[in-house]
């Protein structure tokens, strides 16, 4: 039980708190650049979606969630990463949840939002309702969320729409008037992608085609209105794959304890990953590309590690990539 659900009434001390929320403002163009710095290939979207914040979190009084944003595009187009960037930038909790693990109706609600008394796992409460009774105005990133349970999907109704969601176990109400929601899907990746150029420059023919396109795949109508804006991102192409690809080596790099050297990649490998990604289409994903990368350098890594390197470089000889130390 919660320190505050003991000693006072929990829930009227959250409605008083809501409606005091201050208004927090924001400079658009430093988020905006923020974000465009570590997401590759979505400048509009950074933009766009840096003016919405800035919106919303001046806001004074809300009766709902500060915003629920839907990204929709290919795998690999940085839905996620711009997510979890987000939350970072504007410095919240990240609440992440793989909405593939809740396709089953009854488990699915019950480990979100809590189990009823005399259930299993009626003792605590569910992942969100714990974590936003602990964590109020967390970033909750929904991901693909569309393959959840069609009953994970009416719990979060209420979230979006009436500012709260219910605790099963106790049947307390948590308040989601500070939380941001951000889902992603990969629904209809051809036909949003049409979508978002057709449209890149009228965002409510953007909203209103996408909102077509995503009710043909399936997307309940209700689930949809409550949505506040849908961001289409653009398939990566070209130098965006190569600077994803090049980020992504000097991630791996580092994770082995190493450090690349400036100009430390052979364009050469850079091409060969570009146009591994190409022959994938729009099924290739980011871990696609990560684990293409360490198919080809990992074994290097290694090998330089133990010979006491600490700064590398990566070389192109004959179709095959080699670490080379860098004194």
């Amino acid at each position: 039980m919660d320190i505050l659900d003991r000693l006072t009434n929990r829930q009227e001390l959250e409605r008083r708190i809501d409606t005091e929320a201050e208004a927090v403002y924001i400079d658009a163009e430093a988020l905006a650049e923020t974000l465009r710095s570590k997401v590759v290939g979505q400048d509009r979207v950074c933009h766009e979606l840096a003016a919405q914040i800035r919106r919303r979190l001046a806001l004074e009084h809300r009766g709902k969630p500060i915003g629920v944003f839907l990204f929709a595009g290919p795998p690999g187009s940085g839905k996620t990463y711009l997510g979890k960037t987000l939350a970072y930038a504007i410095g919240r909790k990240l609440l992440h949840f793989d909405m593939t693990q809740f396709s089953n109706g009854s488990f699915a609600s019950t480990s979100l939002f809590g189990a009823a008394k005399g259930y299993v796992g009626s003792t605590t409460y569910g992942k969100l309702t714990a974590g936003l009774r602990d964590t109020p105005d967390a970033v909750v990133l929904l991901d693909e969320f569309e393959k959840a349970h069609s009953e994970v999907h009416k719990n979060f109704l209420t979230a979006w729409n009436d500012g709260f969601i219910t605790e099963a176990s106790d049947g307390q109400q948590i308040s989601t008037t500070r939380s941001l929601f951000i889902l992603t899907t990969n629904a209809a990746v051809d036909a949003l992608a049409g979508v978002g150029r057709q449209y890149a420059d009228n965002p409510d023919e953007l909203r209103r085609a996408a909102d077509a396109v995503l009710r043909a795949t399936g997307f309940a109508p209700e689930v949809l209105s409550r949505i506040d804006r849908i961001f289409v991102f653009e398939p990566l192409s070209g130098l965006d794959i190569a600077r994803v690809a090049a980020l992504e080596i000097e991630s791996m790099i580092q994770g082995y304890g190493l450090e690349l050297s400036d100009g430390g990649i052979n364009p050469q490998i850079l091409l060969d990953l570009v146009n591994r990604w190409r022959k994938q289409g729009y099924a290739a994903s980011a871990r696609d590309l990560v684990r293409a990368i360490e198919e080809v350098i990992a074994d290097s890594l290694i090998e330089a590690k133990r010979k006491g390197a600490q700064r590398v470089s990566l070389a192109e000889r004959d179709g095959k990539v080699w670490t080379e130390v860098v004194r």
